[in-house]
């Protein structure tokens, strides 16, 4: 699986992002690969899930049929734990 964790720029936000998917799948026990990358990036690259912000989630939608959910707080392994595991219950479980 891999899954997108995108900012404007693809630094500073996005990287915080990846830091706390990967925490949230290795407890969930998810193989999957993580990738942190700039909106630009982001909508030519495909993957299977892609998290972001509020601000960014409607234009990764228009380029993708996958999976978009939006993060308030990057660093929040609940938050990001409850819509990864809302990906995973939808996808029809781990991978």
């Amino acid at each position: 699986m891999k899954i997108l964790a995108v900012c404007g720029f693809g630094v500073g936000s996005s990287m915080v992002l990846k830091m706390t998917l990967d925490k949230v799948i290795k407890d969930l026990g998810v193989e999957a690969e993580v990738e942190n990358t700039d909106i630009a990036s982001a909508k030519a690259t495909d993957a299977d899930v892609y998290f972001t912000s509020a601000e960014l989630a409607p234009d990764i939608k228009e380029s993708t049929d996958k999976p978009v959910y939006s993060i308030k707080r990057y660093m929040d392994k609940k938050e990001v734990g409850e819509k990864m595991q809302d990906y995973l219950d939808k996808k029809g479980g781990n991978e």
